[in-house]
This record gives C-alpha cells, structure tokens and sequence, in this order.
C-alpha cells in the first residue's frame, strides 16, 4: 500500500461572515507524516475536515494524487478524540464496519495489529480509553486506507498511554505506508510523530518546518530544538 499525494490550491473556508481559513496552499508527498498545531479556533480541525470531504471549501481546490476531489474518498479512514465506537456491537463488529467488504479475518488482522485480538467479543463499555482509541485505530486501518486523518485522537488519554498509542501508531504508518495528518494541540507529539510540523495561525499557514529527527525519536537536544522552534512561532504576537 502507498500513500496519497495531497494537494491544497488556495483554500478558503467562510461559516457565515466568519472567514475560518485562507489561502491554504500546500502539497504533502505520498506516505509523509505531517502534523498542524494551532492554538485553539485557529482552523486545524477545519482544514482536517476539508481534507476528509466532511466539509467543502469556500473557494480553492484539492487534489489527491493529481485528481481534483470533492465529498468523501474511498482510500480515508479518520480518527476523532472520542472513538465513537457503537455500544451495541463487539469489538470485532465495531471494527468490522472499517472492512469494505465485511471481511471477518480482515477485522481480525486489524485487531491483532494493535494488541487487541483477545478482546474481539468484548463490549466496548469495558474498555478502558485508550483500548477504545486502538479499537478506533483498528478500524480505521482495516479499510487499508491510503490516507488516516487524526484529529487530537490522543487528546483524552493519560500521559502512559498517549505515549503507548504515539508509539503504536507511528509503527503502523511505518509498516503500511499511508500518509498522516495529525492535528494537535501538543507540540511535543507533533515532533515525535510528524516529518512536518504545521503551525496555523488566524487561518494561515504561518510556517511550514521539517523535522529531519531519526525515528524512534527520543527526546534529547535536538527534539528539544524542534519543540522550541514551533512553540516560539505559537506564541508570537498574532499578525
């Protein structure tokens, strides 16, 4: 499986008179790993959904792999800060209705990825979050999607098992090749799962860094460094 190339011309995003997003313009390469960071109401989370087909654009276009697409794709899986699991099917149904074709031992190769197989006729009411955020994680990669949104999925866990899931996740996107979009508040998990770091700010692409760190990463001087540059380019003065 090979990532998808992404394409962003000038976007625009307006609810209302309220303009959320303007003149985005950006291209992600098949299989990157690619994170925004914002502060609150910034637009991240809009611009993770114009990417899903969730919301459409005011004005721009977006392009994947070099054809204009509109509305949702077949090749997206996303994951939300809740797992939005349904209470009244298994774990395995709930990961089931990732499987285009319902295939059982699709679903159950995707559980066995992340550690949950032996939970497959489990309610997901006994779960704790972060094996409801794997069951969501499973999933979603059991479409073999070519592209997984991630918007704050982490965001509810306690620190062990945010760390746990940075870890699960980043070793999947290394194994199946998809490209990622992280949106996130913590610039700390951008830098330890994202090739590029994206900060918007009042709707813009204010900087756009690559971080050449090795993986696993660990955090040392130089992870430090990274961290630094993007939480001074939050915390300047807005334009």
């Amino acid at each position: 499986m090979s990532g998808i190339k992404i394409q962003l011309n000038n976007i625009d995003k307006k609810f209302g008179d309220l303009q959320v997003l303007k003149d985005i313009t950006l291209t992600i390469k098949p299989g990157q790993f690619v994170a925004i960071v914002g502060k609150s109401g910034c637009g991240k989370s809009t611009l993770l959904r114009l990417i899903a087909g969730l919301e459409t654009t005011s004005d721009g276009t977006i392009f994947f792999n070099e054809k204009q697409v509109q509305g949702l794709h077949s090749d997206t899986r996303i994951m939300f800060q809740d797992s939005r699991l349904l209470p009244w099917k298994s774990v395995l149904e709930n990961v089931e209705i990732g499987v285009i074709d319902k295939n059982i031992k699709k679903a159950e190769t995707s559980l066995s990825l992340v550690g949950l197989l032996d939970k497959q006729k489990e309610w997901p009411t006994v779960l704790s979050g972060g094996q409801k955020q794997r069951v969501s994680l499973a999933r979603a990669l059991a479409g073999k999607p070519k592209l997984l949104l991630l918007d704050e999925p982490l965001g509810a866990l306690d620190a062990l098992t945010r760390l746990e899931m940075q870890n699960l996740i980043e070793k999947l996107w290394s194994e199946e090749k998809f490209t990622s979009i992280l949106v996130t508040h913590d610039v700390s998990e951008a830098v330890r799962l994202a090739d590029r770091v994206i900060v918007i700010k009042e709707g813009r692409v204010e900087s756009d860094i690559t971080v050449p760190l090795a993986r696993p990463r660990s955090v040392d001087n130089e992870f430090i460094h990274y961290q630094n540059i993007i939480l001074n380019q939050l915390m300047q003065e807005e334009r």
